[in-house]
């Protein structure tokens, strides 16, 4: 009966009779009338109910015993007339269709596995695949000193794929200190263009005496960006563009 299937939906809720009046939104005397059997709910309140709770309405009637169909349960035409079949067929035939679901559902689980699995490894090479750009790498040596000439201290070659900012590179070099923080860190790899002119506000690598720097262009000198650090100044030594720093290089 109706109230009998109300009330098994309520308990499964945990719900009192006037919480679950309030809940569904009507009165707790009608919604009482309903579960006592002293009133019939009309095909309004049913309809409503079952997309509530997502139970169908033949349940509510006591037509399909069965609480796991549900109201938003919607099939195709082709579909229906499969579970016709199987409800037509005896214990044995239904386990042998049950197998064959299980085995089809496993095989479409692994094949869509391994699709995806091909599909980020193609992502993955598709990455990889991105043309390296070889560079003359300059060693840990700018903002710090060495003693030997900038054309003799190449450290060997490095290898970055191709980007915006490093398509006009000539070489990297490495940073060396924390005057440039926090742009540039100790460690930092960077891009540079090979230049003898730089504008005012552009970082670039200098050369004073057999001294390699990284810089910012000032309006009255090199400045660093860490405000710690003094800037460079000529004094009895000129200073000698090597390049604009372009930005930095991302290690893998």
């Amino acid at each position: 009966m109706i109230k009998d299937k109300l009330r098994e939906v309520r308990e499964r809720t945990g719900m009192n009779k006037k919480e679950f009046a309030e809940y569904i939104g009507i009165k707790y005397t009608t919604y009482n009338n309903y579960e006592t059997g002293a009133r019939e709910p009309d095909s309004e309140f049913l309809i409503r109910f079952s997309k509530k709770f997502n139970v169908s309405t033949d349940f509510l009637l006591g037509l399909q015993e069965d609480k796991e169909i549900l109201y938003s349960y919607e099939l195709k035409a082709s579909e229906f007339e499969h579970i016709e079949k199987y409800r037509s067929l005896d214990p044995l035939g239904q386990s042998h269709v049950d197998s064959v679901l299980d085995w089809e559902l496993e095989r479409t689980t692994q094949a869509k596995e391994s699709t995806d699995t091909i599909e980020h490894l193609q992502q993955r090479l598709s990455i990889r695949s991105i043309p390296p750009h070889f560079f003359a790498y300059y060693g840990k040596i700018a903002a710090a000193g060495t003693s030997v000439e900038f054309s003799d201290i190449a450290a060997g070659v490095r290898a970055y794929p191709e980007n915006e900012i490093n398509k006009n590179a000539d070489y990297v070099i490495g940073v060396n200190g924390a005057s440039m923080e926090p742009e540039y860190s100790d460690g930092d790899i960077v891009y540079v263009q090979k230049t003898e002119h730089l504008n005012v506000g552009d970082i670039g690598i200098f050369q004073k005496g057999n001294n390699i720097y990284i810089k910012k262009t000032g309006e009255n000198g090199l400045t660093s960006l860490n405000p710690d650090y003094p800037g460079l100044t000529a004094d009895d030594d000129r200073i000698i563009v090597l390049g604009k720093v372009l930005g930095k290089a991302e290690e893998n």
